[in-house]
């Protein structure tokens, strides 16, 4: 229980640094900025049905919470290039 709890809040804290590295794309403009807003719905319309097909197939929360936490991490490194 302890490490879903953490595992939370580490996906919050690193939600964050992914809203701000989007943030500052965004704010300069063009056709990264664009794609990124593009790319951005589109993935959170993926990581939403994957994560409900995962628990009405039986997963944990905490499964979930992981799977989130790998997108975000991904996310961030791309963004920090």
């Amino acid at each position: 229980m302890v490490n879903y709890w953490m595992n939370l809040l580490m996906l919050a804290a690193e939600s964050q640094q992914v809203i701000a590295l989007r943030m500052m794309k965004l704010a300069i403009g063009g056709a990264p900025a664009h794609e990124e807003a593009g790319r951005m719905v589109s993935e959170k319309i993926a990581a939403a049905q994957g994560a409900a097909l995962s628990l009405m197939s039986g997963a944990s929360p905490e499964s979930v919470v992981r799977a989130y936490r790998g997108k975000v991490r991904a996310n961030a490194r791309r963004l920090r290039r």
